[in-house]
């Protein structure tokens, strides 16, 4: 029996799969306060801090974002401040449907981002979030789910969620991991401070060990 043997030869290029700014959208839904007061999956610290992490990410690399809350002014509260800082000037749409892929307006925002990659997170993960996810991949768009920026009832719940997605097609990340996805070249000096900055500021223990570099090693630690 003869054996066949393929040659394969690497080159310095990344994956298709791998995130860039200028190839997605991102999608922040409902994280307001009501909807943090019930959420038992995540401690609320680690969530608003996931949270600002992908408002200051998307912001600072430009990339297209889409803000939705449900319920505003009659029910689910403001928008959390690491959201509404970060993008003070957006308009956030405002809807009465937990699935936010059946609202008109939703649509009409992610329709203008032009993009059909999409980075989405939510609260909760079984429903604001869930419902939009699978809607948006069955209508053949590519979605990542930033998994520690979303939160539910339970553990259980959230997980179930997360479980869901990934079945029908999301590609879970983390907040953090999206970040450093986008910079992913420490020589890209041009947003090097931004990603360092925002690490600092969000990123626990990596960005204490960043700000120790940069306080033990001085201009070196660049």
């Amino acid at each position: 029996m003869r054996r066949l043997f393929v040659t394969i030869t690497a080159s310095a290029k990344p994956a298709r799969t791998l995130l860039s700014p200028n190839d997605h959208a991102m999608v922040l839904i409902d994280h307001q306060s009501q909807m943090a007061f019930n959420t038992k999956s995540i401690d609320i610290t680690s969530l608003r801090a996931n949270t600002a992490i992908l408002a200051q990410a998307a912001k600072g690399f430009k990339v297209p974002t889409v803000i939705s809350t449900i319920s505003r002014d009659s029910f689910a509260g403001p928008l959390f401040p690491e959201v509404s800082e970060a993008f003070p000037d957006t308009e956030i749409i405002d809807r009465t449907t937990s699935n936010a892929w059946e609202d008109e307006r939703f649509i009409a925002g992610i329709n203008a981002t032009d993009k059909t990659r999409l980075v989405m997170c939510g609260l909760w993960t079984s429903v604001c979030c869930n419902g939009p996810v699978l809607s948006a991949l069955e209508q053949g768009f590519e979605v990542y789910v930033v998994t520690d920026a979303c939160g539910d009832c339970t553990a259980e719940a959230h997980e179930r969620a997360v479980q869901r997605m990934v079945q029908a097609g999301a590609r879970p990340i983390t907040a953090l991991t999206y970040l450093l996805e986008l910079q992913r070249d420490w020589a890209r000096v041009e947003t090097y401070d931004l990603t360092t900055g925002i690490s600092m500021k969000f990123g626990g223990a990596f960005g204490i060990g960043i700000q120790y570099a940069k306080a033990v090693l001085g201009g070196h630690s660049a």
